[in-house]
């Protein structure tokens, strides 16, 4: 799996060099920078990215837009799958493609478009394996500016690929599953608290910072060392295992790691923040 998941800087410059991955279709490079403390990322695009690398709006293409956000709903609902599909077209995707995702956060935003695009049916979508930073300690060139617009695709998408979890299924999985909350812990305990409505955690979750999937270098540990932190937490081949976060992006990151770990992850798309704003839902603080 970690083939087909992870690409490294060298895989990825071979591949737009030749215009294709050799295990894979036509390569079409995403730039996914995203943070809850900046602007969506675009200034940092233009100052440098991956040379024919298309910027992605987290906010806005990965979710539904602000304007038709209810806060029940949490903080980056799916966007509705011909929206999504809309937008991918307008990233040059078309079928087949070997789509590449990357950000300059250890994957943290990227994993988002990694899981949307496999949840909505695109077969081949790989991360950037250190991200950002490891293409340039390889000595690879960035383009600065908005650059050129890609010949709109023609990749046709549709939900379910992925198993997800709605609201009302959440309960009855932590009951008897594993649900690992992908949040800092000092979120997951309540101390702080820094968007959400309420504090603390969706009762009987787990928590599993999802920044303990990668090492000091951004790259995702092996996969025998993620599934011996992920066996630590009391995951199993035998257990369901899902993943939530605040508001269902770095809950992919988890996912990822999952995967990489051999596991078969169901992700909580609409995170704590959707549970957080129903009154009616418990919360749970402390370790």
């Amino acid at each position: 799996m970690t083939e087909q998941i992870l690409t490294s800087p060298d895989e990825l410059e071979a591949a737009l060099r030749d215009r294709r991955y050799p295990d894979g279709g036509p390569v079409r490079a995403l730039d996914v920078r995203w943070r809850l403390d900046r602007s969506d990322g675009r200034e940092q695009f233009e100052a440098g990215h991956i040379p024919g690398a298309v910027f992605v709006d987290l906010d806005r293409e990965l979710a539904l837009p602000p304007g038709q956000r209810r806060p029940e709903d949490g903080r980056h609902p799916l966007p509705t799958v011909d929206e999504l599909q809309q937008s991918a077209r307008a990233w040059g995707i078309d079928a087949g493609d070997t789509v590449v995702v990357y950000d300059d956060v250890k994957n943290l935003s990227s994993a988002r478009a990694w899981w949307l695009l496999r949840y909505a049916g695109v077969a081949d979508v790989r991360l950037l394996d250190g991200s950002l930073r490891a293409w340039k300690d390889a000595g690879n060139p960035l383009e600065s500016g908005q650059g050129d617009a890609p010949i709109p695709g023609t990749v046709t998408l549709e939900y379910g690929a992925l198993p997800v979890l709605a609201l009302d299924e959440v309960g009855g999985f932590a009951a008897s599953g594993v649900l690992l909350d992908a949040r800092a812990a000092e979120r997951f305990t309540g101390e702080v608290e820094p968007v959400d409505p309420r504090a603390g955690h969706i009762p009987g979750a787990v928590s599993a910072p999802t920044t303990a999937n990668v090492d000091a270098n951004g790259r995702f540990l092996t996969p025998g060392e993620l599934r011996a932190r992920f066996e630590q937490l009391g995951v199993t081949d035998a257990s369901a295992v899902g993943a939530y976060c605040g508001s269902g992006v770095t809950a992919a990151h988890e996912a990822v790691a999952l995967t990489l770990a051999g596991f078969e992850p169901v992700v909580y798309p609409g995170s704590f923040s959707q549970w957080a704003n129903h009154p009616e839902l418990p919360v749970r603080t402390g370790a």
